[in-house]
């Protein structure tokens, strides 16, 4: 099994594949207080929550946009796993991707992890809206170079934001109301989140399309584009597991060029 990890600011995200294909798959809120040791316990817990045998883990790949708990949770692995982690490092790590922006450096691995797999399995030019912490959308041009991103808060810090700034409105399930018009504060809310969100992505693929020459494949991915993308007017492909796939593909091309 190669297993895969992306280390983000709300979950570390893991998934296993085998024989090219995602076998096992698992989340959990990134804690930044924890040590190695600790982070290595909830790893054995989730691996054997999911009858995931660690002696079958030939392989580590890990994306991190989180450089204070990078080590910890890598060190964590090596604790359970007989393997050493590949990392992507955007601007370092050799990928099938140009990043053709003024500092490759500065682009997160994420949304590098995410590049790699759509140029493989998507039209381009393409627009990637990754809706996690914060909502990023990828501008990927005809020849499959990243050349640019926009970065915006995400829809559950906008949604907490709210709450903490008013002193009468709550938290909601995040779920498209009947109409875009609320009729009282519930349905308001959910119209703002998530008709708001989807109207937003809208106009920036609007910009992004023109910019890019017209014609891009749009794909949604992250832990929360699922509801939003569903209510979008622009036709989005949903793939939750693009991440994890772009780092199994980053490590398919290394083992590759190590074997010849």
């Amino acid at each position: 099994m190669v297993l895969t990890v992306d280390i983000g600011n709300s979950n570390i995200v893991l998934g296993g594949y085998e024989k090219d294909k995602l076998t096992f798959f698992t989340r959990y809120a990134t804690e930044l207080k924890m040590e190695a040791d600790q982070y290595a316990v909830e790893l054995r817990g989730l691996f054997n929550l999911h009858g995931v045998d660690v002696k079958s883990i030939t392989h580590v790949v890990i994306s991190s946009v989180v450089p204070g708990i990078t080590a910890l949770v890598s060190g964590a692995l090596r604790r359970l796993i007989d393997a050493e982690p590949m990392f992507l490092v955007p601007g370092k790590s050799k990928t099938s991707v140009v990043i053709d922006i003024e500092n490759p450096m500065e682009l997160g691995a994420d949304l590098l992890a995410c590049a790699i797999a759509a140029k493989e399995r998507f039209p381009m030019p393409c627009i990637i809206v990754d809706m996690g912490t914060a909502t990023k959308l990828t501008a990927m041009d005809k020849n499959g170079n990243v050349c640019g991103v926009s970065i915006m808060p995400g829809v559950f810090i906008s949604q907490e934001a709210l709450k903490m700034r008013t002193s009468t409105l709550r938290g909601i399930e995040l779920e498209a109301p009947r109409h875009a018009i609320g009729r009282n504060t519930s349905e308001s809310l959910k119209s703002g989140a998530v008709f708001g969100n989807a109207a937003m992505v809208d106009g920036m693929v609007d910009r992004f399309d023109e910019e890019l020459g017209g014609g891009a494949t749009i794909v949604g991915t992250g832990g929360v584009a699922r509801k939003i993308v569903a209510c979008c007017k622009h036709p989005v492909i949903y793939e939750p597991d693009l991440l994890l796939d772009g780092l199994y593909r980053f490590y398919k091309l290394n083992e590759k060029e190590s074997e010849d």
